[in-house]
Formats: C-alpha cells, sequence, structure tokens
C-alpha cells in the first residue's frame, strides 16, 4: 500500500463548496501491467463510512497471453470488495475458494483473524486477451468483528438489484437505496452503488447514511452547479441531499458509504485493524510462514515488506481523541 500526497484541487462556485466536504484527485500509480488510481487513503481523508480503501484499476488492455499475476498474499482485521465493469479477475484463497468474478458481480471477502489470497487472470482470458476495468475496495471491520473467522462470499449480477427510470440505471451493491435492498450482507451500515446516467439525467442522493461520497468513473457530472470530470472523489457533507447530473454525456459515478467506526484505524502494507499491536504481530506471522496456503497457488508468494515505518492512522470525518 502507498501512502502519498494528494494536489489540492480548487472547488468551483460557493454552492459546490457548501456541497463537498472534500474534494480528493487519486495519485496514478503504473504498475506496468496497468495503471491504478488511489482515492484512498489520502492524506485529505482517509475513510469514508467503513471504506478505509479504494482504487481504481485500469482500464487496461491485455493481448494474448497477457494479464494480471497478483500473487498470494495475507489480510486481516478488514473486508474487501471486488467490483468490475470490464474483463474478468480469478480469485482463489486459503479457505479454497476459486471464484471468477465478472462485471455486476461482486466478491466480498473477510479476512477477520487472517485470510491469504491471489487474483490472477485465468488461463482461458490469456489465450483471447481482455480489457480489464474495475474497483477494489477495502472495508473497516468493526472491533468486535475484527477477529472474526474468515470467509467469502460472491454474487452474480443478476443477484444484485437493479433501479432504472428516467435515464439512471442504479445497481445496488451494498445496503439500501433508490427503493431496493442489497443482499449483500456487510459487517456494517455500508452504502454502494453503481450509477450510470444518460446525458441530462439526474439523480438525487439522499442524507440516509451519515457518511458519503462520490467517485467519478466516466463522463463528467454537474454537482450544486460545478461540474467534475473523471477520476475525481467528491466526498459530500453530512446531512446533505444533493442532486446530481450528467453533463454534456453519458456519465458513470460510484456512490459509497456507510455509518463510520467507533474509532480510528491503522493501516500497513494489506493489514487493516484497529490496534496497532495486532499488525505488528501479523507482520511476524507472514514473515515466519504462518499463514494458511491458497490451494492451488502454493508456489508463489509476495514477501514481507522491508520497510520498517510504522502503521498509518487513518480516520474519517468523525475525529476521534
Amino acid at each position: 500500500m502507498s501512502w502519498s500526497p494528494c494536489p489540492d484541487p480548487v472547488l468551483g462556485d460557493r454552492r459546490a463548496a457548501e456541497t463537498i466536504e472534500t474534494l480528493i484527485v487519486p495519485r496514478a500509480v503504473d504498475l506496468g501491467e496497468m495503471t491504478v488510481r488511489r482515492a484512498l487513503p489520502s492524506t485529505k481523508r482517509q475513510m469514508v463510512g467503513p471504506f478505509i480503501f479504494f482504487d481504481q484499476m485500469g482500464p487496461a488492455e491485455f493481448l494474448t497471453d497477457q494479464g494480471i499475476d497478483v500473487r498470494p498474499h495475507p489480510h486481516i482485521n478488514l473486508a474487501t470488495l471486488t467490483y468490475l465493469f470490464e474483463g474478468e479477475i480469478l480469485h482463489r484463497d486459503s479457505l479454497g475458494t476459486e471464484q471468477a468474478i465478472q462485471p455486476g458481480a461482486v466478491n466480498w471477502m473477510r479476512a477477520g483473524r487472517g485470510i491469504v489470497h491471489s487474483e490472477r487472470t485465468s488461463a482461458e482470458r490469456r489465450r483471447t486477451g481482455q480489457r480489464l476495468f474495475g474497483i477494489q475496495t477495502w472495508m473497516a471491520l468493526p472491533a468486535e468483528q475484527e477477529e472474526a473467522e474468515p470467509a467469502f462470499l460472491h454474487h452474480a449480477a443478476d443477484a444484485l438489484p437493479i433501479v432504472d427510470a428516467d435515464g439512471v440505471r442504479a445497481r445496488l451493491i451494498a445496503g439500501r437505496a433508490f427503493g431496493a435492498s442489497s443482499p449483500l450482507a456487510t459487517a456494517s451500515e455500508t452504502l454502494y452503488a453503481d450509477l450510470q446516467l444518460q446525458a441530462g439525467a439526474r439523480v438525487p442522493i439522499d442524507a440516509a447514511y451519515e457518511e458519503r461520497a462520490l467517485y467519478t468513473v466516466a463522463g463528467t457530472i454537474e454537482v450544486a452547479g460545478d461540474a467534475f470530470g473523471p477520476g475525481q472523489l467528491l466526498v459530500l457533507r453530512p446531512g446533505d441531499a444533493i442532486t446530481i447530473t450528467a453533463a454534456g454525456s453519458d456519465a458513470r459515478v460510484m456512490l459509497f458509504g456507510g455509518a463510520p467506526m467507533e474509532g480510528p484505524r491503522y493501516i500497513w502494507w494489506n493489514f487493516v485493524s484497529s490496534r496497532p499491536e495486532r499488525i505488528a504481530a501479523a507482520k511476524e506471522e507472514w514473515a515466519r510462514g504462518r499463514f494458511e496456503t491458497v490451494p492451488g497457488d502454493e508456489a508463489e508468494f509476495i514477501p514481507l515488506p522491508e520497510k520498517k515505518d510504522a502503521p498509518l492512522r487513518a480516520e474519517g470525518g468523525v475525529h476521534y481523541p
């Protein structure tokens, strides 16, 4: 995990400035096989509801015999959620799960006391090549669930509710919104939706969830008279109902948030916890090979980074002592 400063974009008119609490332009990192844009954590804001990590993967074009190979690596005390717009990723984990994820579906993995997983391009997709584009997020777990047994859930695209009206198509990934409810059972109050707007279409965003943010994937949206292009994270002011409009062309936006955690979280590499000492223990466990392995993917793993920095403290809009 990289921790990097974000530039200070300038907000537009006063109404937008009052509606948007924080504006973040993600830092783009070239990983060789594709570019990743990390919106959370940022120096400006580390969490929105339970979301503590928000990455845009791609879009990337993989030719024949190309793909991604994220070797087995560990997580603790968090949940991961993968959602794709294009392409496919093959997930394997130390529970014995092997599950390909495709556009519109969701893979949700609770690390709990500890899990190891890999993410790769399948042999079939390598033969044909593919375009890969999606969002990967991490969600902090409530303190009382951090050491829960690890678990994995998959919901196919046709299992997630879609609300389609007035030029807006909303797929509800988690939580309740737009008169629909997602079947995904998250660990805490969570909102996550994929909104596609035709040019000129408008969609209201109510204030039912305490913390909310918008991530612009494609096109330009207008909020309170100001325009925002692709690749920007807009953290909305709590309690304010707003309306977003697709300006000039079709647009796509991820809406996410939920209830804040009961206290801060700490981040180091792939580990997230409410207790820095738990991260220290996980580092030693991985270095000594004490995590379980991934069946069918035991030959490789990502070694523990050699960096000596302390875990970084993360919080959302609520400030803790």
